[in-house]
């Protein structure tokens, strides 16, 4: 996804002659493929983008089984969670942070046109300098501007993806079970903020993961357009 991102911030600063104009003077190596080119070539880096990073976690497992994004049961649950497991009811627990993740997973199919929309609000300015900046920047840049639609759209998804694969029957189950055992502090997380704001979470840390290869393999810049613009990076 960075891929696209790193690359797209240089195709949609291009809308007008000026911009254009200015992209040429800052860019030369640019000025040699012409605008119809870059923006074919940034649209095929689109695809790839998404193909490789954001729908990755939007498949069966793309949060369960990745241990780098894996939702697990929140800070105030880890208590039930281990209270679970004393009382035999270890797959009740894993129960409950599977469905965290499924919600997770069907959330993000909601990220990709916030994501190319966000690119597309990219300035000449905001190009150059995420590009000119370090591993993160274009992770930053995305975190600034799609954090709260992301949320906005991921919250209600997730929501209804609780309903639809019986997460809110099993957490309703756990929670039950937790708060039955005696002499325990009873517990109402708001598992839906939570999950929400951990699938965010994964979104950026691939995207970061992405950006970073990009940015330091050479081997990852798998067009000209990649080659040519993070040359200008590497020269800095």
């Amino acid at each position: 996804m960075t891929k696209t991102i790193l690359a797209l911030l240089i195709s949609y600063s291009l809308l007008s002659c000026a911009e254009l104009q200015q992209v040429a003077n800052q860019f030369p190596e640019l000025n040699q493929t012409g605008q119809l080119d870059i923006a074919g070539g940034l649209k095929e880096a689109l695809n790839n983008g998404i193909s490789k990073q954001v729908s990755k976690l939007t498949a069966m497992d793309g949060f369960y089984k990745n241990e780098a994004v894996k939702i697990l049961m929140p800070e105030e649950l880890q208590k039930v969670d281990k209270a679970l497991r004393k009382i035999g009811l270890s797959s009740l627990a894993d129960d409950g942070i599977k469905m965290l993740n499924r919600a997770a997973e069907d959330a993000v199919k909601e990220s990709t046109p916030i994501f190319v929309d966000a690119v597309k609000q990219m300035s000449f300015t905001d190009a150059k300098n995420i590009l000119m900046g370090n591993e993160s920047s274009a992770t930053t840049y995305l975190q600034t501007t799609t954090s709260t639609p992301l949320y906005a759209k991921f919250n209600p998804v997730i929501k209804n993806s609780f309903a639809k694969v019986g997460a809110d029957k099993v957490w309703n189950n756990i929670i039950s079970k937790y708060n039955s055992i005696p002499l325990v502090k009873k517990v109402n997380p708001d598992l839906t903020d939570y999950t929400t704001n951990k699938a965010l979470e994964g979104v950026y840390k691939m995207i970061a993961v992405e950006e970073k290869n990009i940015r330091t393999n050479l081997n990852s810049r798998t067009s000209t357009l990649l080659q040519k613009v993070f040359a200008l990076q590497d020269k800095k």
